[in-house]
């Protein structure tokens, strides 16, 4: 049975709704009220996104282990003690050179022990000074060049000023490479047994290597002993040759 057919006026009114419909959604009409909620809307989808990033990286700190929670308060402690002292340093030179008769001569004195320092960090001249002697035996050539760099690291992160493993001076620019049992640094070969003399505050120098989980505990894994001996003098007289940069030039005029 054919269905029945509407009439005319109908079928035209109810066309001339849906066009009406259409004329009213587009093109798209936005209020100040629309967008002020759009706005707002897109600020509290951004603050939930960095709350569910913070929480990821909280829970990867939950999940970690004792030892390794230990270490890295440790290294923190150490980071901002070393950063108030060198504040504190700083804070004194310039109040010698504010309270200085001859402020020039000051400046320069301050300029040539800054020299010294650099020179030590660079490693282009001897130093002494308190610290350790970091001895690692490895009989069965187990020890990899990373574990070495390792240990490095970790005396950096403690506070340490000047590093030699056995006759090759540490610097910012220092890589380890090779294998177990043939280990290089700089390019130069050492052989166990691996002889580190570090200058710095033993008292942070020794902890850094000995919490658990640590450097020596990682090394004790590889069946390679670590021995870790505080010292009023460690000498470092291991020497590089002072390098000009290729195209880094000072920014000051």
């Amino acid at each position: 049975m054919p269905a029945p057919e509407l009439p005319a006026g109908r079928d035209e009114a109810q066309r001339t709704g849906r066009q009406r419909l259409l004329e009213g959604l587009w093109p798209p009409r936005v209020t100040r009220a629309q967008l002020t909620v759009a706005v707002l809307l897109f600020v509290l989808g951004l603050g939930l996104a960095i709350q569910v990033r913070s929480t990821s990286d909280s829970s990867a700190l939950r999940g970690a282990r004792q030892e390794d929670l230990v270490r890295i308060l440790d290294e923190i402690d150490n980071r901002s003690e070393r950063l108030e002292d060198e504040k504190q340093r700083l804070e004194d030179q310039r109040t010698e050179l504010e309270n200085s008769s001859d402020q020039a001569e000051e400046a320069r004195r301050q300029t040539r022990q800054k020299e010294q320092q650099l020179a030590i960090l660079a490693g282009t001249v001897a130093a002494q000074g308190p610290g350790i002697t970091l001895t690692i035996d490895d009989p069965l050539g187990a020890v990899e060049p990373d574990a070495l760099l390792d240990a490095i690291q970790e005396l950096r992160a403690a506070g340490a000023e000047a590093i030699q493993v056995n006759d090759v001076r540490v610097a910012a620019d220092t890589y380890l490479s090779g294998r177990g049992g043939a280990i290089e640094v700089d390019g130069k070969p050492i052989s166990a047994p691996y002889g580190f003399r570090v200058i710095g505050k033993p008292q942070d120098l020794e902890p850094a290597l000995n919490i658990p989980g640590g450097v020596v505990q990682t090394l004790e894994k590889e069946q390679a002993t670590a021995t870790v001996m505080r010292s009023e003098k460690i000498v470092v007289d291991a020497l590089r040759p002072e390098k000009r940069p290729d195209y880094a030039r000072s920014s000051s005029r």
